[in-house]
């Protein structure tokens, strides 16, 4: 009954590390695994060896929510790729607030003067970005080349390290670096060549980012959560189609921003209820 039960909480895992605006890691509280789950994270070979009861099936369950879900958003970023981006651009609109609540001083509706600065130099980095990759956010990587492989392994990172932060999504950072579609494409095409840097990127984020996003959580929390929140800002540039489509389209374009923000509000709701702001609980 536990191997099944632990199945199951990883392919909501998976499922959840898949969508942008929702956080694995809150996942991971809300089942009663987020402890037990940071102990495993570790370089420990003996430790590691001793809990393969309960990370091999949470492990094989996120695997098969991962590719089930990733080839669901291939399959809409294909056909239908405008609707599809205004429904990311409406889960990362909606998760906003949420964020915004981790940054702003407890007396106050506005943010420390540290924490401001902190947001928009990351907002100001991502439209850096967008300025000189003005075409980037409409390529999508199918073959592995030197760059792509440290592209796509400091993102794999990133996201594996953004996983470890109740109510940080790592799929976040992975629109933020453009390099979101590429990944999820890859996984629904099973493309090893492609998965292998990310693979590898994400176990080193794990093993060595873990340690230093636990000391910037606990040291500076409103300055690390109000950079994120200027990322994810500034990947709805990156995500932004250019309108809403023809006439046809305009109608899905608009639900699918709306209901991209009512998941993203009950994910939200969800951190806040749980008081997931930190990594410990």
């Amino acid at each position: 009954m536990e191997l099944i039960k632990l199945i199951g909480i990883g392919l909501v895992l998976g499922i959840a590390n898949v969508i942008p605006g929702v956080s694995g890691g809150t996942i991971a509280v809300v089942c009663n695994v987020y402890g037990r789950l940071i102990e495993v994270i570790t370089p420990d070979i003996k430790k590691i060896a001793a809990a393969w009861k309960f990370w091999v099936p949470l492990g094989l369950g996120a695997a098969g929510g991962i590719i089930l879900l990733s080839k669901v958003i291939a399959l809409l970023f294909t056909n239908y790729p405008i609707p599809a981006n205004w429904f990311f651009i409406g889960i990362i609109l909606g998760s906003m607030p949420m964020i915004y609540r981790r940054v702003r001083r407890p007396s106050s509706s506005l943010p420390p003067l540290s924490g401001a600065i902190c947001g928009f130099l990351a907002l100001g980095v991502m439209l850096a970005m967008a300025l000189l990759k003005p075409a980037e956010k409409a390529v999508l990587y199918t073959v592995l080349t030197p760059a792509l492989f440290g592209m796509l392994f400091a993102a794999g990172a990133l996201a594996a390290a953004a996983m470890i932060i109740p109510g940080i999504s790592g799929s976040f950072l992975l629109l933020a670096t453009g390099l979101y579609r590429t990944v999820v494409q890859g996984v629904s095409d099973l493309n090893i060549p492609l998965l292998i840097p990310v693979a590898l990127g994400a176990g080193a984020g794990l093993l060595s980012g873990a340690a230093l996003v636990r000391f910037l959580m606990a040291k500076a929390p409103q300055q690390t959560y109000a950079a994120v929140l200027g990322l994810v800002a500034g990947s709805v540039i990156a995500l932004y189609p250019g309108g809403l489509g023809n006439r046809g389209a305009v109608m899905f374009s608009v639900i699918s921003l709306a209901a991209g923000g009512a998941l993203s509000f009950v994910s939200s709701n969800l951190n806040r209820s749980e008081g997931a702001g930190k990594p410990g609980e």
